[in-house]
């Protein structure tokens, strides 16, 4: 209890509380926790230990798998369906037993004896520890004793990493991974913020009134989804982190605290456009018309930070640059260019050559006309 306050992870714990057990003359040889998990992707993680390993390992798992028949024939099925223990001798000789595959495959690995029980957190919560021993003979009484005592403990000392990982987990999926860090690290107070270099990018759906409104609910769901995944992805596979998504756009920046944010901001937009490439030709197939699309491009100082009222704040960027990018976005419908990028952006990343240069163009708002670039 008082040991691991300065340990963030659950699996070094549940690595060093086995180790200690072995120490103490209970013989473990397998362990995992299994947690049922608040992501956008995830169901559940299974951390295991086995005897001599240094880090567990961890395994997720996704939607679904508790319609397979891998998990129907578990023992973890059998704890998440009500049972308070779940034990099984593994060796021969000790009576009828459900034929469940992890039994054969922890005899297999050479283990005797197995025992599982509900981990129970707050609010009527359940998650899932086991242990196996490979000892002949197995588990004996006192071992069993030894390892329900250690139950309450553990379960306080895994729900408080478990709801850190969790208050984590929602934050980067809500807000962004940069902005999640901020937010944990105090940034909570209105109108917090730092003003930063960014190359900003703002994209947005052609005629998503029209397909919401002639679509059933269902299927522009779906698109939205297809959408966002091929905008998105490349987005944040090449450093951009995405701030918002605003009904059918999103915005996002590339620090440049990041040397080569512009160039990686480039190859993000090169991929989403081979990716919506992708897309229509896929929904072209179901019968649909092809997905349009806008894309605005600008480079400068933004203030990233809290914005809105005393008790709702949005953490996001604000400022000049940000309206020229709207503004070539929205640009972008007049001049039937899907992506328009200013000429601050180009000199920066330095890559007029490989763009098309398109004149000067006025924007909503601005005094002056800005030279505006095309792919």
């Amino acid at each position: 209890m008082t040991e691991t306050r300065d340990q963030r992870f659950i699996d070094n714990i549940f690595v060093e509380m086995c180790d200690r057990l072995n120490q103490a003359g209970v013989p473990v040889s397998r362990g995992t926790l299994h947690f049922r998990i608040l992501h956008p992707q995830w169901l559940g993680a299974r951390i295991l230990w086995l005897k001599g390993m240094q880090e567990a390992d961890i395994q997720t798992f996704g939607y679904g798998v508790e319609d397979t028949a891998q998990y129907r024939n578990s023992p973890i099925n059998e704890l998440n369906s009500g049972a308070a223990v779940v034990r099984q001798h593994l060796e021969p000789g000790f009576g009828d037993a459900p034929s469940y595959p992890l039994y054969d495959e922890l005899r297999a690995e050479g283990h005797t004896d197995y025992i599982a029980w509900p981990l129970k957190h707050t609010l009527g919560k359940h998650h899932i520890i086991t242990f196996s021993s490979d000892r002949p003979g197995g588990f004996n009484d006192d071992d069993l004793r030894a390892l329900a005592d250690l139950l309450p403990a553990f379960a306080l000392v895994s729900e408080i990493r478990l709801k850190n990982r969790l208050a984590r987990t929602l934050l980067e999926t809500y807000v962004g991974p940069h902005a999640s860090e901020q937010i944990l690290a105090g940034a909570t107070t209105r109108g917090s913020g730092v003003t930063v270099g960014a190359a900003i990018l703002i994209c947005d759906l052609r005629d998503f009134t029209g397909i919401s409104d002639m679509w059933p609910r269902d299927d522009v769901i779906e698109l939205l989804n297809g959408y966002f995944d091929a905008m998105a992805e490349p987005i944040e596979r090449h450093g951009g982190e995405i701030l918002k998504f605003m009904g059918d756009g999103l915005l996002a920046i590339f620090p440049l605290s990041n040397a080569n944010a512009c160039r990686d901001l480039l190859s993000a937009i090169r991929e989403a456009q081979a990716a919506m490439s992708a897309l229509n030709e896929e929904n072209l197939k179901k019968g649909h018309g092809a997905l349009g699309y806008g894309v605005g491009v600008h480079v400068g100082d933004v203030m990233y930070g809290n914005i809105g009222s005393r008790s709702r704040l949005d953490f996001t960027v604000i400022g000049p640059a940000v309206n020229i990018a709207s503004r070539l976005e929205s640009l972008t419908k007049e001049i039937k260019r899907p992506v328009l990028l200013s000429r601050a952006f180009v000199e920066k990343a330095g890559c007029e050559t490989q763009l098309e240069n398109l004149g000067s163009h006025p924007l909503r708002g601005l005094g002056e006309p800005i030279d505006i670039f095309a792919f």
